[in-house]
């Protein structure tokens, strides 16, 4: 597939030039990171050492001083630039607290620019605010939204919907019994084990694995952690299912968004909207095929609102807005964005009943807050989904 994303110029032209601070790029498991960071190898016109630390075997500190070597053999001359990109560096104990001893090395030594990429949100930014504060600069890799699908793959908006946006799958689209197998088996399986299991301190692998499959078989639904212990069959508190939610998120799998409220105390003790990064994670576990999903008019809603709930949370950084939801009885507001002082609420339109549009009530509650609808006879779906984010949050 001849496509490049369009971080890929952002960080061609970045790297390019002379930089103070390290670049770092996080993003979910086979969204592309790799293959942008290769094609900047390919692209860029210094020289460039590559290295990855996804490893079956464990990795220590000397690794991270081998590649900084090699990366230093390739000068020749004195200023001359070398790009050093260090792939899955979360998986390397003690990586920052190393890589900000060599960074801070570099003076009066060859100009070492560094790509850090990795898969793992916690372990990196734990990492990054540990040691190496002021040092770098965060780069973001989505699930492929909905414009790069259609334009990389020729997708419908109703296939991107329902088959998410892993471009490997992309080939399997039409065999779903493999589409199915591949989803589970070399992503779901692979990040689980690798990436949540491998890297953190997990007590009950069992229940976090039956957590992410019961959020899959209610995206976009408010459950709260007492319903989800009485469904999950190993013992665990709230406090444990809370804590196995943020490691989800942390691999860009599943969140279970706060309630939106002015008091903190309120927001932390709400039941959770469960919402999965993508959408190809619910069908790959779903029984449903495509055209069962398309005609089940409830089913297709929540993947609708899914669907705009991961595009919201893929495409703003959480260092400038949040996304939550709001609900008081029977009335709800699908969404809620804040960024400061400003606040839109986001009602989605799909077909779903059973709820009631909160938002009035929540415009009386919160009268500064701006209203978003979306589908039906608000913003059309491709419409909202192919236009940059910022242009409806303003």
């Amino acid at each position: 597939m001849d496509y490049t994303r369009p971080l890929f110029n952002t960080l061609l032209n970045t790297l390019a030039k002379p930089t103070p601070v390290m670049h770092v790029l996080i993003g979910p498991r086979q969204v592309g990171k790799t293959t942008v960071a290769r094609q900047v190898e390919a692209a860029i016109t210094i020289p460039v050492v590559y290295a990855t630390a996804d490893s079956p075997v464990p990795l220590d500190t000397a690794w991270i001083e081998t590649q900084w070597r090699r990366a230093a053999t390739r000068v020749t001359a004195p200023g001359e630039p070398v790009l050093l990109i260090l792939d899955e560096l979360q998986k390397v104990r003690g990586w920052s607290e190393t890589l900000k001893l060599l960074w801070d090395s570099r003076a009066g030594g060859p100009d070492i620019r560094v790509l850090v990429l990795g898969s793992s949100a916690l372990l990196v930014q734990e990492g990054l605010s540990e040691s190496l504060a002021g040092r770098f600069f965060l780069h973001r890799c989505s699930h492929w939204p909905y414009g790069e699908c259609r334009d990389a793959f020729g997708w419908s908006l109703p296939q991107w919907l329902y088959f998410g946006g892993y471009p490997g799958a992309a080939a399997f689209i039409d065999n779903e019994t493999d589409w199915k197998s591949y989803i589970t088996d070399s992503l779901i399986e692979t990040v689980l084990a690798r990436d949540v299991l491998h890297m953190h301190k997990v007590t009950k692998p069992v229940l976090l694995r039956h957590l992410f499959a019961l959020a899959a078989t209610l995206p976009a639904q408010c459950v709260s952690y007492t319903k989800m212990l009485g469904q999950l069959h190993d013992a665990g508190n709230t406090t444990t299912l809370a804590q196995y939610l943020k490691l989800l998120e942390s691999a860009f799998l599943a969140s279970g968004l706060e309630l939106f409220s002015l008091g903190v105390r309120r927001k932390r003790g709400s039941s959770p909207k469960l919402l999965l990064w993508n959408n190809g994670l619910i069908s790959a576990l779903s029984t449903r095929r495509f055209s069962e999903a398309l005609a089940d008019t409830i089913w297709w809603g929540r993947l609708v609102e899914n669907a705009v709930g991961a595009h919201l949370c893929n495409m703003l950084s959480p260092v400038t807005h949040t996304v939550t939801y709001w609900r008081d009885g029977r009335d709800e507001v699908d969404f809620v964005v804040a960024s400061g002082a400003k606040v839109w609420a986001i009602e989605v339109k799909s077909g779903r009943s059973g709820k009631g549009s909160g938002l009035e009530r929540f415009r009386a509650r919160y009268p500064g807050a701006e209203a978003l609808l979306v589908g039906a006879q608000g913003i059309p779906l491709e419409e909202f989904f192919t236009t940059p984010i910022e242009a409806w949050l303003r």
